[in-house]
């Protein structure tokens, strides 16, 4: 079996993370014969667990969720059609970290740890290149120095992946070089979240406790600072599927979502990137952004 032309690999921190940001994105690729492939970070064993009948896998309990979230991501990938998903150095070698500041970010197998171990760091970026080389995708994509929101395990994929990135282009590891030519970092431009304020407040419903407007929000970024958005409407159903997968963290009603915080999020078959390294394609919408991570890609 020959591999795709076209290659797009994704690093995520927990499962349902690549659901809830770039599962319309993953769904679409796939059903084009893109070759997709999910790197996540940390099996998410620290999570909120919303189904009341499995509390006890939770961290402080029996400590079993990041197994069981393992069959969540699979199911999640079989409703997107992605065939290639993998966790960074195997199932369960990196930890979820929890929030920062919180006794979980000093659990010896924390994924947030590679921020103080040079030998830990360089382990995950070594992990994440040889993932590089073995796919050889021409885009990646991630999240920003920020983690979107300020999550450590997300910061720290950030790092590794953008690590890798540079490491894989270079002489040094096994297997030949391998240049990305394009990197992109996940975003919620801010008029999307002001749109899905707006829904939810028509609906009776709000997004955010105690906030009123998403300047407000950790994350959100300008829309000038938008650069591409990939329309993947036609696979809303399959993302809302995704999302209903991960069945721990998320319940989905209809057109909304919702996490451990049971505050209402929109299903967005519209996904928006920040490219980051790289050219912009060509093709552009009518606010000017592009509309395929691949435009301007050589197979």
């Amino acid at each position: 079996m020959t591999s795709p032309s076209k290659r797009l690999l994704l690093v995520h921190a927990h499962p349902d993370d690549e659901t809830i940001g770039t599962g319309a994105t993953m769904a679409r690729y796939a059903a084009e014969g893109i070759g997709v492939t999910l790197l996540t970070c940390t099996l998410g064993e620290v999570g909120e667990i919303l189904v009341p009948e499995l509390v006890g896998l939770a961290s402080f309990e029996a400590d079993q969720l990041g197994g069981y979230r393992i069959g969540e991501l699979e199911r999640a990938m079989r409703a997107l059609g992605v065939n290639d998903h993998r966790f960074l150095g195997g199932a369960g070698r990196w930890r979820d970290s929890g929030m920062i500041d919180t006794p979980d970010n000093a659990h010896p197998r924390a994924f947030w740890r590679c921020s103080v171990d040079e030998d830990a760091f360089a382990a995950a970026v070594e992990q994440a290149v040889a993932v590089i080389r073995e796919v050889r995708p021409q885009v990646l994509v991630t999240y920003d120095e920020r983690g979107g929101y300020g999550h450590p395990d997300h910061i720290m994929a950030h790092r590794v992946a953008l690590a890798a990135a540079d490491q894989a282009a270079g002489p040094d590891g096994v297997g030949a070089p391998w240049t990305i030519q394009k990197i992109y970092y996940s975003a919620v431009p801010k008029s999307v979240l002001r749109r899905g304020m707006q829904v939810l407040r028509e609906s009776g419903q709000s997004m955010f406790r105690g906030i009123d407007d998403v300047d407000e929000l950790p994350f959100g970024v300008e829309d000038s600072e938008i650069t591409t958005a990939v329309n993947a409407e036609a696979f809303g159903d399959a993302k809302a599927a995704a999302l209903r997968a991960h069945a721990t963290q998320i319940s989905v009603d209809g057109p909304f979502f919702a996490l451990s915080n049971r505050i209402g999020n929109q299903v967005l078959g519209i996904e928006h990137y920040r490219l980051v390294s790289g050219e912009l394609g060509p093709i552009r919408d009518e606010m000017g952004w592009e509309t395929d991570l691949f435009d301007g890609v050589d197979a």
